[in-house]
């Protein structure tokens, strides 16, 4: 199961970088907290379903209170989620989801895991769940993560049970407990073996919670207080805890900085229970180990230790190191190598980067680099730099608060791999489980950067080796200095213009590709197929592209073709060849504010939908919510879509010059204005207009009186995407006009039916349609249809905003029969 690496993983002294653009000191308190750590031994696993199922309070006390190495296990990266910040979803959210996660560990000091399993949707228990996820595949993740984290307890969120309140949430402790008891048998994943040892953790335990009315706290649980105030950090870890998980933006999770202390309680599940505390039986520190002479050093450090001169600590560091290099256990050893080699290098105030002056690379090009290197301390020596195609000794001493710049070019690897995420490099192995190249990899949140410039630094008479990213610093006029990675780009870029085309066998379709140049490229030729086959090809036997140039290009595909093609939904794909190679991908970056630059990329390809899909209605006006693709995808099949303002949604002659108003999803609870619309909504709607309102949840509602008649929101929803259907009035109009909606519309669903369906409604409305889970009672819920005045109000908490980006087409027949209800 496990590859060999091909890449070095770390060197005994070497200092570990993962997404950090730059080696920088710590300040004096997180040294101060982390020589404290240093003298403790116990590590704690922290393991739940999500990003924002973690317990931020408690991780926040683990690791600031009891100094104990602490890290957050998320089986998922939460890419079936929603996104209130834009319109990524999917692997696109779970990537952005995996960083917010990371900006909260900057806050709480917990470390970060994830297996391969993907978030593929709201599940209602575990029986569902494991029919997408494979059990044993992501227990072995756990278990690869048990066995190189090595922790001594795991801390499960939730119990297996329904109480978990989520079928993903059960089954993370279903999984938890597996793994708990294969980590340590050396006939479970003996793969792993060649990499890791196994290790039995001591307990596994339930961290039980009040969750709105579900209470499964108990006296009788083990129980420990949290929420100290730490003068350090000049709040409680309740506060700090609201900040770390107020991080996870994009789902909407802002939370109140608590002050004061709370109780938190625990169940035993397996192994060793505890009595009095987490860490009952379990050695402590370094005496517990046999190694009192580390534990006597470390507590003369942690009392000596001078807040405005961390450097005074760098001889009794270096002579405590010699010691930690003879300590037997090797995992345990090399642990705290690592923890004390950082701990030096901040001490030292030792502060390097390699830089350069844009933004992306091309593998095989030179580029102009700075590296910057300054110490505070007197005695560290850069003895040799090892750049990426080549090396110099220097035997350097680094001036006391001086810094060193030594220009260099470099050239990128001709092999080097484009900036992408390592869990999508590959399509997924299917919609429940990544496909990962690299199985050491499982576990990171992002790999480290194979492009490092190396330092051999020298400090007293110990070496140590530091990796520096290549990466991109920017002057910018509000922020200062921004030092972000180096993203390597492909020497060319293809897309589809659209992510849709509708096509019919009647005329010829042309479709656009965009194509651009990263450096110049001459001469070309453009193979575009359907599925396996062959559709159309075309040559660019003499166009000349040069370097930022983008090129847009009309590639016809025949009538006489596109009769051939029997599918009603096919995939698209486009390859451009050129002399320095083939490309069929297109860079995708995602930036917010509270994240570094993210970069993925996406295969060139778009959804060709044909057969009898028609639309009567023209002009759409769209209001925002929370974001999502219908604008873009209502545009593709040939509408008019207007995002509306306030000043349009005010004026009710420019309101009723369209056919259709559609409401992009959670606008309740994302756009507080809407309750200053609602009268003019209600009489565009009245005046022969028609409002399709997409789903909202009861979560901070600007209104509650949304419908045009009463109605309100609850949580039941439909999960099974291939759910009976029952058309509750077939010869309504709205459902023949102008397609004829059947149960075959329903099929080839993506995730889920719907959600958030509304409970109770006015006798004014007629309920479209019939659906439930398996086992479940049938819910009449998921749209909602009422005549008013001589306009039509339609409230569907159907997935639309999924389906329609993915070319569904039945999806798409029956949101245009929504449209064109008034025409």
């Amino acid at each position: 199961m496990f590859k060999r690496l091909t890449t070095i993983l770390f060197l005994v002294f070497s200092v570990i970088l993962c997404s950090a653009q730059q080696v920088r000191p710590a300040k004096s308190s997180e040294i101060f907290r982390a020589l404290k750590t240093l003298q403790h031994i116990p590590k704690v696993l922290y393991l739940a379903a999500h990003p924002d199922d973690e317990n931020t309070g408690l991780l926040s006390w683990l690791v600031n209170e009891e100094n104990v190495e602490t890290a957050y296990l998320s089986l998922t990266r939460g890419d079936g989620g929603q996104n209130l910040l834009g319109t990524e979803q999917g692997a696109a959210l779970g990537l952005i989801r995996t960083h917010e996660l990371l900006e909260a560990r900057k806050l709480d000091g917990a470390q970060q895991f994830f297996t391969r399993a993907i978030d593929f949707g709201f599940s209602k228990n575990t029986d569902d769940t494991f029919k997408q996820w494979d059990a044993d595949s992501i227990t072995a993740d756990v278990v690869w993560a048990i066995r190189k984290f090595r922790p001594d307890v795991i801390i499960c969120r939730f119990p297996p049970t329904a109480a978990a309140g989520h079928g993903q949430h059960a089954a993370s402790a279903v999984v938890a407990e597996k793994a708990f008891k294969a980590a340590g048998n050396k006939n479970m994943f003996p793969n792993q073996l060649k990499y890791v040892s196994v290790w039995q953790p001591k307990r596994l335990l339930w961290n039980t919670f009040r969750f709105g009315s579900v209470n499964t706290t108990a006296e009788n649980q083990l129980k420990v207080t949290v929420g100290q105030y730490d003068a350090q950090l000049g709040m409680g870890y309740g506060e700090l805890a609201g900040l770390s998980r107020s991080l996870h933006k994009s789902q909407g999770a802002g939370t109140q900085s608590v002050a004061g202390i709370r109780s938190e309680y625990f169940t035993h599940v397996a192994g060793e229970p505890a009595k009095t505390s987490l860490f009952d039986g379990l050695a402590k520190n370094w005496a517990d180990k046999g190694s009192s002479d580390i534990d006597l050093a470390l507590g003369k450090i942690v009392s000596a230790f001078n807040f405005n001169k961390p450097a005074l600590s760098v001889p009794a560091l270096l002579a405590l190191r010699k010691k930690i290099v003879l300590f037997k256990d090797a995992n345990l050893r090399n642990d705290k190598l690592k923890s004390i080699d950082n701990i030096i290098l901040s001490c030292a105030g030792f502060m390097g980067e390699v830089v350069t002056n844009q933004p992306e690379a091309i593998a095989g090009d030179h580029y102009n680099f700075r590296l910057n290197l300054i110490s505070r301390a007197s005695d560290v020596m850069i003895e040799k730099i090892n750049w990426l195609n080549a090396s110099e000794t220097t035997n350097r001493k680094l001036s006391n608060d001086s810094l060193i710049t030594i220009e260099h070019q470099i050239q990128i690897p001709t092999n080097a791999s484009l900036t992408e995420p390592y869990w999508l490099e590959k399509p997924a192995k299917n919609a429940a489980t990544f496909s990962v190249s690299n199985d050491t990899l499982i576990g990171l949140p992002e790999a480290e950067s194979p492009l490092m410039v190396k330092l051999k630094l020298k400090i007293g008479a110990e070496r140590f080796e530091v990796g520096l990213p290549l990466s991109y610093k920017k002057l910018d006029p509000v922020k200062g200095d921004v030092v972000e990675q180096l993203r390597i780009v492909p020497a060319v870029e293809i897309k589809f213009a659209e992510s849709v085309y509708f096509a019919n066998d009647k005329e010829d379709l042309t479709v656009k590709l965009r194509i651009r140049a990263n450096k110049d490229v001459n001469n070309g030729k453009v193979i575009l197929k359907f599925g396996n086959e062959l559709a159309q090809s075309m040559s660019l036997d003499h166009i000349n592209l040069k370097a930022n140039e983008i090129s847009n290009i009309s590639v016809p595909i025949s009538k006489d073709l596109l009769s051939k093609i029997m599918l009603n939904r096919s995939f698209i794909e486009a390859t451009l060849f050129t002399e320095t190679g083939q490309y069929n991908k297109s860079q995708q970056v995602i930036q917010y504010a509270h994240l570094p630059v993210l970069q993925y990329f996406v295969p060139a390809s778009a959804w060709l939908i044909k057969g009898d899909v028609k639309v009567t209605a023209k002009k759409i006006g769209y209001i925002p919510g929370a974001g999502d693709l219908i604008p873009e995808f209502l545009r593709q099949a040939g509408l008019q879509v207007d995002v509306l303002g306030e000043t349009e949604i005010l004026n009710s002659a420019k309101l009723a010059s369209y056919d259709a108003v559609v409401t992009g999803v959670r606008v309740i609870n994302t756009e507080k204005r809407i309750k200053n619309w609602q009268v003019a909504l209600r009489s565009y709607v009245e005046n022969g207009g028609t409002i399709v309102m997409q789903y909202n949840t009861t979560q901070d509602m600007a209104l509650q009186d949304f419908g045009i008649y009463p109605l309100s929101i609850g949580g039941k929803r439909v999960t099974e995407e291939n759910a009976d259907v029952k058309i509750l009035n077939p010869a309504l109009r709205l459902l023949n006009y102008p397609n004829k909606i059947t149960s075959e519309d329903f099929k080839g669903w993506v995730q889920e039916r719907g959600a958030y369906f509304p409970d109770k409604w006015d006798k004014n409305y007629e309920a479209l349609f019939e659906m439930h889970d398996t086992g479940e009672e049938p819910l009449q819920g998921s749209t909602l249809y009422a005549k008013y005045g001589k306009g039509n109000f339609i409230y569907t908490p159907l997935a639309f905003f999924r389906q329609l980006p993915a070319g569904n087409v039945g999806a798409a027949r029956l949101f245009f029969n929504f449209l064109s209800a008034s025409k």
